[in-house]
C-alpha cells in the first residue's frame, strides 16, 4: 500500500459532525498511568466498544464530511482528508503544475494541502470565511481564485488578495478559466462575470444572460471549452446556452428535457456529459445533439452534480444528493459506491487530476448543499446552525460512560477484598482485616 494510502489506526469516538481520534500510542500511555488514569482507562474501553468494528478507519465516513482520491476511475477510494474533521466539503481544485497541491472548499473557509491530502493547513483564516464552493487554479497553475460570502480572493505571490468585483459575484458558484491568457468566468448568484487580467478585476457580462439569471432557477452550472476554440456553456434554468465570442452573444442549445448538470470531458473536447433527472447524456458536439446512456442511475430525482468517463465511455462515475454511483458497463447499469466512501450523506462536484484523467476526487457534506448554499448566500456561519442537541448528547454520552467506569472500578475495588488499582491494600482494607482478628 502506498505511504500516502495506508490507513490511519486507532480508536475514535465518533458523533455526529465531528470526532476526537484517539492513538494507540495514547492509550499505551493511559495503560501505564496512575490511579486516574487507571479509572479513565475503563471508561475509555467502554467508549471503544461503541465503535462499530472496523474502527480502525480514521474516522466514520457517514458521520460527517470528507474528501475522497480514486486513482482507478473509482474502482476504489481512500481518504484525503487527514486531520481534517469537517461537516461539509464543498470544492476541489488540484495544481496543473503540482498535483499534489490541493485547494479544498469548505463549510468554514479554504484548505490548502502540499502533499495530496497528507496533511492540510487553512488558508488565510480571518479573510477567507464562510463557505467555499468555487476554487481554482489558473492552467499554468501557481495562480488560484477563489468565492466566499465575502467576495473573491486571489492567490498571487504567496499570498490571497481581495480581487475586484461587484458585489453581485459573490458568494462564486463556479469560476473557470478560458482560452485567452488572463481571461476567466465567475457565475455568481445572479450573474455571469469576466476578467482580462487572471481575476484582479471583474466585470458583470451584459444581458442575455441577465435575463436568463432573473428566470426561476436562474444559472447554475458553468463550463469553459479552452480549445480547439472558446466555447462558454452555462445552464439556465435547465437550458443549456453556449456563447462563441466571450459571453457577447448567446445561442440555446436542444435538449431533450430539463439539464441538472454539465461536465466537460478531459479526453475528447467537444464531449459534453449532462444530466437529465436520473438520466445521464452524451454529446460529442458540445451540444447540439444527444445520446442517453442505456440505463438510468437507480434513484429517484436525484440531483447530480458531477460525472466523469474514461476516454472509452465503458467507467462513468457520477456524483449526486443520493451518493456516488459508479458504472463499468457504458452505464448500462449503475452500483452505489461503497468501501470506505459514505453512503448516506449528498456528494458535490467531482474533480479530476489534470496530470492522470483516472485520478478522481469526490467531495462529501453532512450539511446538505442547497442549505450551504442558501447560508452562504445569506451571509450566515453554517457552523451557527449546528445541532446543540447533537452537542448535549455527545457530552452526556462522554458523561454516561465516565459515571459506568466509576460505578466498575468500585465493584472490582469490592472484588479485590478493598485493594485499590495500585494492587496495594487501602485503609479501609487494614481496618476490616483487624476487626476479623
Amino acid at each position: 500500500m502506498p505511504k500516502d494510502e495506508r490507513p490511519a489506526i486507532g480508536l475514535s469516538f465518533a458523533f455526529r459532525g465531528f470526532a476526537l481520534p484517539i492513538r494507540e500510542g495514547i492509550v499505551r500511555s493511559v495503560m501505564n498511568c496512575s490511579r486516574l488514569a487507571w479509572f479513565l482507562r475503563l471508561a475509555l474501553l467502554l467508549g471503544a466498544a461503541l465503535v462499530p468494528a472496523g474502527g480502525a478507519l480514521a474516522h466514520d465516513p457517514n458521520t460527517y464530511g470528507g474528501l475522497f482520491r480514486s486513482r482507478d476511475m473509482g474502482a476504489s477510494w481512500i481518504g484525503a482528508d487527514v486531520g481534517l474533521f469537517l461537516n461539509g466539503t464543498l470544492a476541489l481544485a488540484v495544481d496543473p503544475r503540482d498535483p499534489n497541491h490541493l485547494l479544498l472548499g469548505t463549510d468554514n473557509g479554504l484548505f490548502g494541502s502540499p502533499s495530496g491530502g497528507r496533511s492540510w493547513m487553512q488558508e488565510a483564516p480571518g479573510r477567507l470565511n464562510g463557505a467555499v464552493f468555487a476554487v481554482a487554479f489558473a492552467p499554468a497553475g501557481g495562480v488560484a481564485l477563489c468565492g466566499t460570502p465575502a467576495g473573491l480572493f486571489r492567490f498571487a505571490g504567496g499570498e490571497w488578495s481581495p480581487a475586484d468585483a461587484p458585489g453581485a459575484a459573490a458568494p462564486a458558484r463556479a469560476i473557470a478559466y478560458g482560452a485567452a491568457s488572463g481571461r476567466v468566468y465567475l457565475l455568481g448568484p445572479s450573474g455571469l462575470f469576466a476578467s482580462d487580467d487572471g481575476g484582479a478585476r471583474f466585470e458583470r457580462l451584459a444581458a442575455p444572460v441577465d435575463q436568463l439569471a432573473a428566470s426561476a432557477s436562474g444559472l447554475s452550472e458553468l463550463a469553459v471549452v479552452r480549445s480547439p476554440k472558446e466555447v462558454v456553456l452555462l445552464l439556465a434554468g435547465g437550458r443549456l446556452m453556449a456563447s462563441e465570442d466571450g459571453g457577447r452573444h448567446w445561442q440555446a442549445r436542444p435538449a431533450p428535457g430539463a439539464l441538472g448538470a454539465i461536465a466537460l470531458d478531459p479526453a475528447h473536447p467537444a464531449r459534453l456529459w449532462a444530466a437529465e433527472g436520473a438520466g445521464i447524456l452524451r454529446s460529442d458536439d458540445l451540444g447540439r445533439s444527444w445520446q442517453p446512456l442505456p440505463g438510468a442511475l437507480p434513484v429517484a430525482a436525484p440531483v447530480v452534480r458531477g460525472i466523469a468517463a474514461d476516454a472509452a465511455v465503458a467507467t462513468l462515475v457520477v456524483t449526486s444528493d443520493r451518493g456516488l454511483f459508479r458504472s463499468v458497463d457504458g452505464g448500462q447499469t449503475w452500483q452505489l459506491g461503497e468501501g470506505g466512501l459514505p453512503v448516506r450523506l449528498e456528494s458535490g462536484p467531482l474533480a479530476r487530476d489534470p496530470a492522470s484523467a483516472a485520478t478522481l476526487y469526490a467531495v462529501f457534506s453532512l450539511i446538505p448543499y442547497a442549505e450551504a448554499w442558501r447560508s452562504a448566500i445569506e451571509g450566515k456561519a453554517l457552523l451557527a446552525r449546528a445541532d446543540l442537541l447533537d452537542l448535549v448528547g455527545a457530552g452526556a454520552l462522554v458523561l454516561a460512560l465516565l459515571l459506568l467506569g466509576a460505578g466498575l472500578v468500585f465493584a472490582l475495588l469490592r472484588l479485590r477484598g478493598g485493594r485499590g488499582p495500585t494492587g496495594r491494600p487501602h485503609a479501609g482494607g487494614h481496618q476490616a482485616a483487624a476487626l476479623r482478628r
